[in-house]
Order: structure tokens, then C-alpha cells, then sequence
């Protein structure tokens, strides 16, 4: 089975807004230099996305919006050790399968 145009589409959004250093939530957050010098927190957020991204039976996306955030907000308190992260991960988001 393909990846459903839904899912998709929201993984090369998510991907574009991460690698280009424009991703509305990290604004402010110097963390393009993780591509390079730390990629283990970049595929750790991308595994967060992963993890948290829904999709109904027919492979539409239920929560694009949710999925990033929980990704994003990893890569902010990876860089803002003061950045609260709420509510914490649960084991099942970080997971690296």
C-alpha cells in the first residue's frame, strides 16, 4: 500500500519548514545546525512527527497541526534547555523504531 497524498503532503510541508529554517513554531531558535553537527535531534523530531501523526481508514491526516508541535517543541527544548515542554512525552512519542 502508497502512502496516502494526505500524509504525503503534511510529511514534505513538515520536512520543508524544518530543513529551510522557517518553521513558524521555532522562530527565534538557531537549530539549522543540527542538520550537520547534531542529526540525531533532527530524526528524533521526525520520529515525534511520526509517532504522533494520525490518519483515519482512508489515509487522510487528523492531526497535522498536533503531530508538528509535539516535533517542534522537541527541537526547541533541545536548544532552550529552559523551554517547558507540556505536557512531557510519553514513551510511545519518542520511541525510534
Amino acid at each position: 500500500m502508497k502512502l496516502s497524498e494526505s500524509f504525503s503532503g503534511t510529511l514534505r510541508t513538515f520536512a520543508y519548514f524544518m530543513a529551510s529554517g522557517t518553521h513558524y513554531q521555532l522562530r527565534g531558535i538557531d537549530y539549522l545546525n543540527l542538520y550537520g553537527e547534531e542529526p540525531s535531534a533532527i530524526e528524533k523530531a521526525f520520529a515525534i512527527f511520526a509517532n504522533v501523526i494520525e490518519l483515519d481508514e482512508n489515509g487522510e491526516v487528523l492531526n497535522a497541526k498536533y503531530a508538528e508541535k509535539r516535533a517542534v517543541d522537541y527541537i526547541r527544548s533541545y536548544c532552550d534547555p529552559s523551554f517547558m515542554l507540556e505536557p512531557p512525552y510519553e514513551d510511545w512519542e519518542i520511541e525510534l523504531c
